[in-house]
């Protein structure tokens, strides 16, 4: 609250003249203010953070791929440079120079042959010490430099005066860039030639244009030798004074190059840890930027230039630093923007109770003189509110108490129709006992007695059962046996079916058999739907006929109950399974009613039909 009141305290003190609501406005407009700010200060502040990073992370995977490269080129330098010394030490050839006959040299072409495509090298050549080329590796092809005078090429000069020699150049005859290695053959008597290995790196561009990334290589005079972008060929980091190059051009090294420099400008900048290059590539029309990293060759005078496009690293580093400050700043913004809501909605409630005060004084001086008149009123309105409530709660115990006889009245009526058969067999049974006393037939009359008292506890399973149904919940299911459940129901019934019994069609299932169920309640449902058909076909007399089957499935028994009566009438069988629905003089309409729902409970399901020739229950039960 404190926090609150200099909130509000220092907003009066900026506008004291205004009101509350143009306070609040103003207040929120320089909250979005100072949100934008720092929004676009945080933008701005993590971009160039994640500039830096990404620039420093590209540099020195730039660095890693740069020193693969140079590692690269190394190996095969370091390949091809001992096949020259190997060669010269060969007596093959110094015997070839002395004898110079055509079956020595022929000896030797394919000897060198064999060694170029084993070796994989350009080409493998012997001077003399005139210049002339005696044998070469590629003496059967078009291009074959035997015979080629070769006295101006600073390999050969250079070997011959220092012994070895390494000369990057554009072939003379095949008119490919290689770098020459050649080594001198000493004889007894002094220099017998040069033996000459060509070793080209079209591979090894080929291994660099593969990354996607430009990398060449260049000399001691800035002049690209080695390149995975083709075009780049013996062109120049910068300009070459006009006198070396004409001396260049002149020594024919690469021919007739122009040895223009290279498309892009380099910028250098204190700190980076690689140079940046705008480059415009050729067919392009916008410029890219990369990093320029550069690296000595091992053993050479070459300098390796490994350049990685700056943008989508850089953009990317941008995005994820700018997002980053974003996930940190919103939450931040928003928390605020909420707790300023939080205490305008504050001021507002506080505002408008001290205006509402302030209005109820008004009017409480203002109606002073009529208070008694509104006492009067309002104690006639508390008196008819408590009539009304007096009445209201009278109202609700009265259908209250119609609710509880209207529920009382269903279970006791269901409770005398569930158990109307069992009596009816314990009266038959007492009669038959009654009769076999009088003859003194004490045995048959003390079974009847046996039975008569089974089924009196046959009758309190059934109360029991029936008020378990008007419990909540679904009653425990169990295996039993579906003969023991049909031959139960017809013993119930037989007292009062008695002579009609013949009627019943069944075909009692297996013994084992069993449902998921109980069998007090599925008798209950047999007993039902048996007594139903019996009085459907009681007017047929030995014509009617009432089928009783049972059917096995994967996973359930179906039983089915048909007759031949006269069917049951459209506008029952549209409400067949509601309370009270029946078109028997004496019946409540609950039979069905309650078995269905104690198939339901046991997870299955009644199904009916019928029409003018009789009608057909069946029964799903699952199996157990």
């Amino acid at each position: 609250m404190h926090k609150f009141s200099m909130t509000f305290s220092v907003s009066r003190w900026l506008w004291p003249a205004l009101p509350l609501h143009e306070r609040i406005r103003r207040m929120r407009l320089v909250h979005a203010g100072v949100a934008l700010a720092l929004v676009i200060a945080s933008l701005w502040a993590s971009g160039e953070i994640g500039r830096r990073r990404a620039e420093v992370a590209l540099a020195a995977q730039a660095r890693i791929d740069a020193d693969m490269n140079a590692a690269l080129l190394r190996t095969v330098l370091e390949k091809y440079r001992a096949l020259p010394f190997v060669l010269s030490q060969d007596s093959a050839l110094a015997t070839a120079l002395t004898a110079k006959d055509a079956g020595t040299l022929n000896r030797l072409n394919d000897k060198l042959e064999r060694l170029a495509a084993g070796t994989k090298a350009a080409v493998i050549y012997v001077i003399g010490n005139d210049g002339i080329a005696v044998s070469a590796s590629n003496w059967r092809e078009p291009t074959s430099f035997v015979g080629n005078d070769y006295r101006f090429r600073e390999y050969f000069q250079r070997a011959v005066s220092k012994g070895q020699a390494e000369h990057f150049a554009l072939g003379s005859v095949s008119k490919k860039p290689g770098l020459y290695i050649s080594q001198r053959i000493d004889g007894a008597s002094g220099p017998l030639g040069v033996v000459v290995v060509k070793v080209e790196f079209d591979d090894v561009e080929a291994d660099w244009n593969a990354s996607g990334k430009p990398t060449y290589v260049v000399d001691d005079r800035g002049i690209v030798l080695i390149t995975s972008i083709p075009s780049w060929r013996f062109m120049t980091i910068g300009e070459i004074a006009p006198d070396r190059l004409a001396t260049i051009r002149e020594s024919l090294q690469f021919g007739d190059a122009p040895l223009r420099p290279l498309p892009f400008d380099i910028v250098r900048t204190a700190g980076q840890a690689a140079d940046l290059v705008r480059i415009v590539m050729p067919g392009s029309t916008g410029q890219s930027t990369f990093l320029d990293t550069e690296i000595a060759v091992p053993t050479t005078q070459w300098q390796l230039q490994h350049l990685v496009a700056l943008e989508p690293a850089v953009d990317a580093g941008v995005r994820e630093a700018r997002m980053l400050a974003l996930l940190v700043l919103l939450p931040l913004l928003a928390g605020a923007a909420f707790l300023l809501r939080r205490r305008h909605l504050v001021a507002l409630r506080i505002s408008s109770e001290q205006q509402a005060r302030e209005e109820l004084e008004r009017r409480v001086v203002e109606r002073t003189l009529d208070l008694s008149q509104a006492r009067d009123r309002l104690q006639t309105e508390i008196t008819d509110h408590r009539n009304t409530e007096q009445k209201l709660q009278a109202v609700q115990q009265d259908l209250v108490q119609a609710n509880r006889l209207a529920i009382l009245g269903q279970v006791a009526a269901g409770v005398a129709h569930e158990i109307n058969q069992p009596v009816a067999t314990i009266r038959a049974y007492a009669d038959n006992a009654h009769v076999f006393l009088d003859r003194g037939q004490t045995a048959p009359a003390a079974e009847n007695l046996q039975n008569i008292a089974a089924l009196t506890e046959r009758i309190g399973s059934i109360t029991d059962e029936l008020k378990a149904f008007a419990r909540k919940g679904r009653a425990t299911a169990e295996p039993t046996g579906m003969k023991d459940v049909i031959e139960g129901a017809v013993m119930l019934l037989r007292s009062r079916f008695s002579g009609r019994m013949d009627t019943l069609d069944i075909v009692l299932p297996p013994v084992g058999l069993q449902v998921m169920g109980s069998r007090i309640r599925l008798e209950q449902v047999l007993i039902n739907l048996f007594q139903n058909a019996l009085e459907a076909v009681a007017p047929k007399g030995e014509q009617g006929r009432v089928e009783v089957r049972v059917a096995t499935g994967a996973k359930e028994v179906s039983l089915t109950v048909s007759d031949n009566g006269p069917g049951i009438a459209p506008d029952i069988r549209e409400g067949l399974f509601t309370p009270f629905n029946t078109s028997k003089e004496g019946g409540l309409g609950l039979g069905l009613v309650i078995s269905k729902d104690i198939i339901a409970d046991y997870g299955g399901r009644m199904d009916v039909s019928s029409d003018g020739q009789g009608t057909r229950f069946v029964v799903h039960l699952k199996k157990a």
